[in-house]
């Protein structure tokens, strides 16, 4: 018997194992930058609103 057909199928799912945690990784990783992206776009919306209004206040 040879060892490394006798690994084979511990590694192969080693290998699916570790590539399910990359795939889980780059989703955290795309839904952070996603939120961040759009967090980051809401909060200056606001503030050009807040320019907006106070550009056009009655004095």
């Amino acid at each position: 018997m040879d060892d490394q057909t006798a690994d084979g199928p511990a590694k192969k799912q080693r290998q699916g194992k570790a590539k399910d945690r990359e795939s889980w990784i780059e989703r955290g990783v795309a839904l952070r930058a996603g939120f961040y992206i759009f967090g980051t776009h809401l909060f200056a919306g606001f503030v050009w609103l807040l320019f907006y209004l106070g550009g056009h206040a009655h004095k």
